[in-house]
């Protein structure tokens, strides 16, 4: 695992400006640096040492140093592909997995992409004709910004990397904040930086003369397959899934496992006897803290168990940090908690696997429930009634069952815009300083809707979280926060071969009245206890809603939510009496103050105090 970076175009100071660029993101490989600089671009790569310890580092050349290359991730199928590359006549100079990529480029050109396993985004410089190509993998498990001006053109792992461009300037993108405050995450490609994009998942980038072309090459369309079997099923995912497993283990160093309670990291743990895993909870009883749980299974199927229990000061004084090493504000709470697992973890291995990916692409999610909850409600009772009697009930006070006649009234395209909703358009106008900027998340979806109109209700959630949630949210915190802490996380659902499975399974094989993750739950129970296997889902629990009816904490939040920071941006009356609403027990506002209350953090370290680290 690795952080790259690097510029071309008319950058004053280039070889310290290069420096810069690596040293602000030194975290992302404190084994080693490498740099590339001639009159054309200056490349810079930092080292986490996996695979050909002695070797492997960048940039990496092809046999006449007319290609550079450097690169961040793991290509678990290199072996094979190095075979190949030797038949048609390539010659390697190292063992590294990178060096495999280079020689690729050579023969295929873009059409390597489809030939990769594994998680990548890499740069490759071409000397003859001076062009710059970029791709980021299948899921988007690994990063890529850049930034385009008049002058130059660079790209980064991290953000804070393009940050130290000299003459680089820093402009808020209200955009960006707009659809935070519905999504609680900056959905791609825009940034919360003006001019800084993030490349897609499954895309490439071209530049050359000046000139950006960007396409995709995958796609993770769902075409499900009614006449799959559940025992066909469960023998599928328990095969490839066993394959994709030994594959990520693949290493020079040793490999642990991140273990929490739920089915897809004790699934993913099962294949790590002997060996070490690691969990997290908090200091307020069973209910955030099942570290218990993964104790139990730990001992029944022999690896060696740590854990640490976060305190709630411990969370709350790295708040700061953990937003300054995410780049971009994340409202989810648990990045927190993923910090502190990967800093508990980095402290036995440099390499650890988790379960990300399992809920979006096998339907592991709750709310992926609802189409089904809701079919009888929309089948029998006419639409204009359903929508006459939501909005009758939206002017009522709470009561069990108002939210079902509410999203009842609306589509799937209406009502779902992934795993987390904050604030709609009328809510944000009534928050927000500049109302002009409010706009409805549902238009941002629609464009993964119309590619989803001919899919089912729920392989159009699935598809909606495949293209923003777990890009935006889930693969972000994984990223940051293991590279945080000097520490590689690879992700064996988020396998391509994986996903073929995953892809074809027919809705009641992933959702339906028995549990979400139907197939692969039942695969997992060929290795877990059932207690394990068929646990429901319930996220990473982190007591945000406790902690802001504390004293302590509520006042943490209200002087923040008065400061003068907070009026930039926010109608502080307005954001404060959903505070005191939540405090004084009148309503749950805990995830919406968190996202306001995030972002304010997060804007002082980037905007006020310019992006220096905050202990």
């Amino acid at each position: 695992m690795c952080g790259i970076c690097g510029f071309t175009g008319e950058v004053i100071d280039r070889e310290v400006t290069i420096k810069n660029m690596t040293d602000v993101i030194t975290h992302r490989g404190p084994d080693s640096n490498g740099y590339y600089i001639d009159d054309d671009i200056c490349m810079g790569f930092l080292r986490l040492s996996i695979i050909d310890l002695e070797n492997g580092s960048q940039p990496i050349f092809n046999e006449d140093k007319s290609l550079v290359l450097t690169f961040n991730g793991e290509i678990y199928n290199y072996k094979e592909l190095r075979s190949e590359l030797l038949a048609q006549g390539h010659t390697f100079y190292t063992e590294a997995d990178s060096e495999v990529l280079v020689h690729a480029f050579e023969q295929w050109q873009e059409q390597m992409l489809n030939k990769l396993r594994g998680m990548f985004a890499f740069a490759i410089f071409n000397k003859n004709d001076k062009s710059i190509f970029m791709a980021r993998d299948f899921f988007g498990i690994k990063p890529l910004h850049y930034y385009r001006s008049e002058k130059c053109f660079a790209y980064a792992s991290e953000i804070k990397s393009i940050l130290k461009i000299p003459g680089f300037e820093k402009k808020l993108n209200y955009r960006t904040l707009d659809q935070y405050l519905s999504f609680q995450y900056a959905p791609p490609p825009e940034t919360f930086f003006e001019d800084v994009y993030c490349l897609l998942p499954g895309h490439y980038m071209w530049y050359k003369d000046s000139e950006i072309k960007i396409e995709r090459y995958f796609d993770p369309v769902l075409e499900p397959d009614k006449s799959i079997s559940l025992e066909q099923a469960v023998r599928d995912i328990e095969e490839v899934f066993e394959d994709s497993v030994n594959a990520h283990k693949i290493s020079d160093v040793e490999v642990g496992c991140f273990l929490s309670s739920g089915v897809d990291s004790s699934y993913v743990s099962t294949y790590f006897k002997g060996q070490k895993t690691f969990s997290v909870g908090f200091d307020f009883g069973e209910k955030y803290n099942e570290i218990s749980w993964a104790k139990e299974l730990s001992e029944k199927i022999g690896v060696d168990h740590h854990y640490k229990v976060i305190k709630s000061e411990e969370f709350w004084s790295h708040v700061p940090k953990v937003q300054y090493h995410m780049d971009q504000p994340l409202a989810d709470p648990s990045c927190i908690a993923l910090y502190f697992v990967a800093n508990l973890a980095s402290q036995y291995v440099k390499v650890a696997l988790s379960g990300e990916g399992a809920d979006e692409l096998f339907g592991g999610y709750t709310i992926y429930h609802e189409p089904q909850s809701l079919w009888l409600y929309q089948t029998f009772l006419p639409k204009k009634f359903r929508v006459w009697l939501a909005k009758k009930v939206a002017k009522r006070p709470y009561f069990k069952g108002r939210s079902f006649i509410i999203r009842g009234a609306k589509s799937t395209e209406q009502r779902f815009i992934g795993n987390a909703f904050m604030f709609g358009r009328k809510e944000k106008q009534k928050i927000l300083k500049d109302k002009s900027i409010a706009t409805r998340p549902q238009d941002f979806c629609k464009k993964f809707y119309d590619k989803a109109k001919d899919f089912g209700e729920v392989e159009k959630m699935q598809y909606i979280d495949l293209n923003l949630w777990l890009v935006g949210d889930i693969l972000l915190k994984a990223d940051r926060m293991s590279m945080a802490n000097s520490l590689e996380v690879r992700v064996p659902f988020l396998d391509k071969h994986v996903y073929k499975v995953a892809s074809r399974l027919p809705t009641k094989l992933k959702v339906n009245n028995k549990n979400t993750k139907y197939a692969m739950r039942m695969a997992a129970l060929k290795h877990l206890p059932e207690k394990t296997a068929q646990k429901k889902k319930l996220g990473f629990p982190v007591p945000t809603r406790v902690w802001l009816k504390d004293k302590k904490y509520y006042n943490i939040v209200k002087r923040m939510f008065n400061s003068a920071r907070a009026g930039k941006f926010f109608n502080r009356s307005v954001i404060t009496s959903f505070l005191d609403a939540h405090y004084n027990g009148k309503a749950d506002n805990s995830r919406k103050i968190w996202t306001i209350y995030v972002f304010l953090v997060w804007y002082g370290i980037y905007f006020e105090n310019d992006g220096k680290m905050v202990d």
